[in-house]
């Protein structure tokens, strides 16, 4: 009724999107099966002027990052909708994939953006088996079936073998940074080592657009009446009762660990 009223105005619209915690296919985790009914309503429902990505993530898996940031893309070229992306804590290695995915990036100075890289971790038990007195015992069709076992010694070829994948892994991830910042990105070859760094230096390295909080740099962009419309995944009535508490737990640790590489 409002709109079809004489001298009303109407305020503008921006989708709010929270992407918080570690990327991965858990229940739990930032994937692109669970965000997409959540992505496809916040670029479609009300007609939004834009999309904001309030993002608080220290990566996990690049696949999922690539998956998500580019249901993102595919949607803010279909709808024609510029998508704003806001860091808090840390949107580092796929957190920031996520962020390149937005057409602009804002941070506070104290957050911690780039790890620009890709990182295979694991532990090796033969020397504990040995110890033990357990014999393993592994059978297999096909000479690489049991490559990186961590019950059996290290081989070279294997090691060899891996790098080539993360190094295949970290081309793409640059890649796509470099499509996505362009020119903005500075001369510097350290913006591709891993490395990460606080906002403001991010911001000299065009990793990031600047400091800016969300709400006053959408109200600047859409006008002081700016309308937030808020989307974000909500837990299952089984998760609310404690039915799945194990699997929370370990999903709990997995993502403190994660945090705790930058320091969080």
């Amino acid at each position: 009724m409002k709109s079809r009223l004489p001298f009303t105005k109407s305020h503008s619209r921006v989708a709010v999107v929270r992407l918080s915690g570690s990327i991965g296919t858990g229940r739990n985790a930032l994937n692109d099966e669970g965000l997409a009914p959540i992505l496809e309503k916040a670029f479609k429902k009300g007609k939004p002027k834009a999309v904001a990505l309030l993002i608080n993530s220290p990566g996990g898996s690049p696949v999922q990052s690539s998956l998500i940031a580019g249901r993102i893309r595919r949607l803010a070229e279909d709808k024609g909708v510029p998508v704003h992306a806001f860091v808090e804590d840390v949107a580092a290695s796929g957190g920031y994939w996520l962020a390149a995915s937005a057409d602009d990036i804002w941070v506070d100075f104290g957050s911690i953006v780039g790890s620009i890289g890709v990182i295979s971790a694991g532990f090796g038990l033969p020397v504990f088996l040995a110890r033990q007195g357990i014999e393993r015992r592994v059978h297999t069709a096909g000479k690489s079936k049991s490559t990186l076992d961590p019950f059996l010694p290290q081989k070279e070829e294997d090691v060899d073998r891996l790098k080539d994948i993360l190094e295949d892994m970290h081309s793409g991830f640059i890649a796509y940074v470099k499509d996505r910042r362009g020119s903005k990105l500075a001369d510097d070859p350290n913006i591709f080592t891993g490395d990460f760094w606080l906002g403001r230096r991010a911001a000299k390295l065009g990793l990031v657009d600047g400091e800016a909080h969300m709400m006053p740099k959408l109200q600047e962009l859409y006008g002081k009446n700016v309308r937030l419309m808020r989307y974000g995944s909500k837990k299952s009535l089984l998760s609310r009762f404690g039915v799945t508490l194990a699997e929370d737990a370990m999903a709990a640790v997995e993502t403190r660990a994660h945090y705790a590489r930058f320091g969080l």
